[in-house]
């Protein structure tokens, strides 16, 4: 295993441990409103600092970010862990079993080793850039659909930036005249994850941060997939407008959500 994947590893399962013991006792779990409809838990800090001691204990110079505040600076600014401890909050707190740990590293500003752990289930997915991707140690591919025939979508709805309400819906409906049938189950970073895996076939979502996505579209490319912004570029880590796919099914969603997309969508 890549020496730096098998810190990450350790690292997200530590974290899942403390989100596991607190998805186990939800009565005591605090939760506070960060900004309108999101949300943060005494557990995705103290997973987040499990995280970052973890790495620090093997690279004390690497710098971090991550979503709960743990922004830091190392000596080495080259190397970069972006780091989601909880992604699905929402649902954690909720008592709803679908989130994960997701933790990316990004040297001089390419992604080169991805893992999204879901503590639940036990399925850990990893990436190492030009290794493949992998479940649970076993290789993964992206579906292999050419239509969107029978298909499976997943999405995410805007709640953050109800801005992009008419174009989102938009760009729902056009897809689901076409497809089979749509998810939206609350955790970007595991619907990338299962993308991968191929249990879903096409993936889009506005508005993301750099910690919904640095791991699970790693994942995604290197089990053969595509990850590009709403045009087909590859601003989607700065704009956080994302579509994900096997490349056939990735033409066909970026020319069907075209016509619904503001300019703002576009850059």
């Amino acid at each position: 295993m890549h020496p730096m994947l098998t810190i990450a590893v350790r690292a997200a399962r530590k974290a899942g441990h403390t989100i596991s013991r607190g998805f186990s006792q939800l009565d005591r779990v605090t939760v506070e409103n960060k900004t309108d409809n999101d949300f943060v838990t005494n557990i995705d800090r103290e997973a987040e600092r499990d995280i970052i001691s973890t790495i620090l204990q093997s690279y004390p110079d690497h710098s971090f970010i991550g979503e709960e505040g743990g922004h830091k600076t190392g000596k080495d600014a080259d190397y970069v862990w972006v780091i989601d401890p909880l992604d699905g909050t929402s649902n954690f707190s909720r008592g709803i079993p679908h989130f994960c740990v997701s933790i990316a590293l990004r040297v001089k500003g390419k992604t080169e080793v991805a893992v999204v752990y879901d503590p639940i289930r036990d399925e850990l997915f990893t990436g190492v850039k030009g290794r493949g991707a992998q479940l649970n140690e076993f290789k993964i591919r992206v579906a292999k659909k050419k239509d969107m025939t029978g298909t499976i979508l997943a999405t995410g709805f805007p709640f953050k930036a109800k801005q992009h309400y008419d174009a989102y819906i938009g760009t729902f409906g056009a897809l689901f005249k076409i497809g089979g049938d749509v998810r939206r189950a609350g955790s970007a970073a595991l619907d990338l994850a299962y993308l991968a895996a191929g249990r879903y076939d096409a993936y889009w979502e506005f508005g993301l941060k750099p910690w919904d996505t640095a791991a699970g579209e790693l994942i995604v490319r290197e089990a053969g997939g595509m990850v590009t912004d709403m045009v087909g570029g590859h601003n989607y880590f700065k704009s956080g407008n994302i579509v994900a796919a096997n490349p056939k099914l990735l033409a066909i969603t970026l020319k069907e959500i075209q016509p619904f997309l503001t300019p703002e969508l576009k850059k």
